[in-house]
């Protein structure tokens, strides 16, 4: 396979029958190769998988599904149950859908300071949002979900996406074939931002069993402070149970800046609206194409574009972009 045969592979084309829910076009996107902003770049191919194309918008389509589903088949979640969870933003839009299209009413906790657009897009699939502490971030959601949770447990299906092994699972059984699938076995490099973790723990794990040789690279904020929504700085944060450090080969630390303006260059160098995490997994994909190049290596490198741009237009407005 020839590079320019991968520019956009495998998409959710093949799905188009008359007999489809929205729930089944979670997963299967495509592998874009970015071409503008690696056009100085020999021997090294830099992708994104775009995972914002996900009927949802975002990578985490695919372990809401999965946690969701896990839970009607194990009877933990009955018709009579509220799906309850902690979220930054794009986990809980996905299990708004996903209980949208099946019925569940869906209570979310969010920081307070989450997108505008986020919001609303829950609050558009009739989810009920409780806010945390903006101050808190990430760790004030789990905590304030957590003891909701506490208050009523009969009430409520917990999914526990930073401890539910079914959250990694699902790119365990999807992305990283996928992937791999994708690239014909050619992929070197696969990176992902840290959240949950669960996209780089279930891709990274596949991978590796596939080929020992393909480098698993996390992206994580490198302050404590960052302003990259959805991300988490493992050294101050509550560590997620399903995050196991030792499937990563390497760790690079994301400066907030480089994040945002990588995200305005993929924008309008390669016409891909992302998010401010996807700005950050790509700038770090550079980072390592750079060094491949300058060493005279040959790479296939893989990120995740995770989420659209369009839950962002507040902010980026703020910013007079």
């Amino acid at each position: 396979m020839t590079p320019n045969q991968i520019h956009a592979v495998d998409g959710p084309d093949q799905r188009l029958s008359g007999d489809v829910s929205i729930l089944d076009l979670v997963g299967n996107t495509p592998l874009i190769r970015l071409e503008k902003i690696t056009s100085h770049l020999r021997n090294v191919e830099v992708y994104g998988k775009a995972e914002y194309m996900n009927p949802a918008g975002s990578v985490k389509d695919r372990p809401a599904l999965n946690m969701i589903r896990h839970g009607i088949e194990t009877g933990e979640l009955t018709p009579d149950k509220t799906i309850l969870d902690s979220t930054s933003g794009n986990t809980g839009i996905a299990y708004a859908m996903i209980g949208a299209v099946l019925g569940f009413k869906v209570k979310l906790v969010m920081p307070g300071n989450v997108s505008a657009e986020r919001r609303a897009i829950v609050k558009m699939y009739g989810a009920e949002t409780v806010l945390s502490s903006s101050f808190d971030g990430s760790d004030g959601a789990i905590l304030m979900a957590r003891e909701i949770y506490e208050s009523n447990p009969d009430a409520y299906f917990k999914p526990d996406q930073y401890n539910n092994q079914f959250n990694p699972q699902a790119h365990y059984l999807g992305t990283g074939p996928e992937i791999y699938r994708q690239t014909e076995g050619r992929v070197t490099h696969f990176l992902a931002a840290l959240g949950t973790s669960g996209t780089l723990m279930g891709t990274g794990r596949y991978l590796k069993e596939q080929s020992p040789d393909i480098r698993i690279i996390a992206v994580e904020p490198d302050d404590a402070m960052h302003g990259i929504e959805g991300l988490k700085h493992m050294a101050t944060s509550i560590k997620p149970g399903i995050y196991d450090e030792h499937i990563q080969d390497e760790k690079i630390p994301a400066d907030t800046e480089d994040a945002y303006n990588m995200q305005e260059r993929l924008a309008r160098e390669e016409g891909i609206f992302v998010g401010f995490s996807a700005g950050a997994a790509v700038h770090a994909a550079m980072q390592v194409a750079n060094r491949l190049e300058n060493e005279g290596k040959s790479g296939v490198i893989v990120t995740i574009l995770c989420d659209r741009g369009d839950r962002y237009l507040t902010q980026l407005a703020q910013m007079n972009l």
